[in-house]
């Protein structure tokens, strides 16, 4: 797809979230707002998948490390054809299999159980190690958030990953520079983030997380540089989209009211006129 095809699909991406949100009374609107362009990027331009034969042995894996942000996952999920589109509407519902962290036992397409922060990126470092063993060319991708890059185990696994050579491995920092409830600058501030992973070796590259064709091309395997594996440091906006929500810690976990979910939706529909 096409640059401006992949941000429709974001925009649409974003819409749902913010309805499932104000809908479900509960979410995390201002982070799913930050990774709504990379996961879109992910699924529709960059990993081989197929809603068809989700546990495809030769498949790509993403590892939403971050999974608080699940519902944008699930949408994105609903969207790619793994899961039916009006399930959506169940989202946090009881006994619905769209919890508020993704389960891989419950839906098809969730690689693995996240949400304690810190192990998402070890789980991907093995399912990395385990593709070379087994000398198969698919990918893993990872995803987490700039604070949940505070937890000790991320730094094992990146050493480990540059120890075990994973050129087949992707880690992709959400740096919106907010964590829940404070920016990531006044709790425990270890941005600059490329230095630190260069250190370690690591291939790394910084982006605007919001420009698709920046995020293409950070994700395609050209961009890969063999032996090592590779950090893209993704700027974004939390929030991004909906001026209120933009840059704003109060957005971690919020709903919007009537007024604030109508303003949104006006915001994010004229943004892709």
């Amino acid at each position: 797809m096409d640059p401006q095809e992949l941000r429709v699909i974001a925009n649409r991406i974003r819409r749902r979230d913010v309805t499932a949100v104000y809908e479900a009374g509960a979410g995390h609107v201002g982070g799913e707002m930050s990774v709504t362009d990379l996961l879109t990027a992910l699924y529709f331009n960059t990993m081989k998948v197929d809603p068809a034969a989700p546990l495809d042995p030769a498949r790509d894996r993403l590892v939403l490390s971050k999974g608080h942000t699940a519902l944008a996952l699930y949408i994105v999920l609903s969207e790619k054809g793994f899961i039916a589109k009006d399930e959506i509407s169940t989202f946090l519902e009881h006994r619905s299999r769209l919890n508020g962290h993704p389960n891989r036992v419950k839906v098809p397409g969730v690689e693995t159980n996240t949400g304690p922060l810190g192990h998402g990126l070890p789980v991907a470092v093995g399912m990395a190690k385990a593709a070379k063993l087994d000398r198969a060319s698919w990918r893993t991708f990872v995803i987490t958030g700039d604070g949940e890059m505070q937890e000790g185990s991320n730094w094992e696994a990146i050493m480990a990953g540059a120890h075990f050579s994973l050129d087949n491995l992707t880690l992709i920092i959400d740096h919106n520079r907010l964590q829940q409830g404070a920016r990531l600058a006044d709790t425990n501030n270890i941005a600059p983030f490329a230095p630190k992973l260069e250190a370690f070796g690591w291939a790394v590259e910084e982006i605007d997380g919001h420009d698709m064709e920046a995020i293409c091309r950070a994700l395609s395997a050209d961009a890969v540089t063999p032996g090592r594996p590779k950090c893209i440091v993704a700027h974004t906006n939390k929030g991004h989209g909906i001026s209120f929500m933009s840059d704003n810690v109060a957005w971690h976990h919020k709903v919007p009211n009537e007024e604030q979910y109508r303003q949104a939706m006006a915001e994010l529909e004229e943004a892709i006129r």
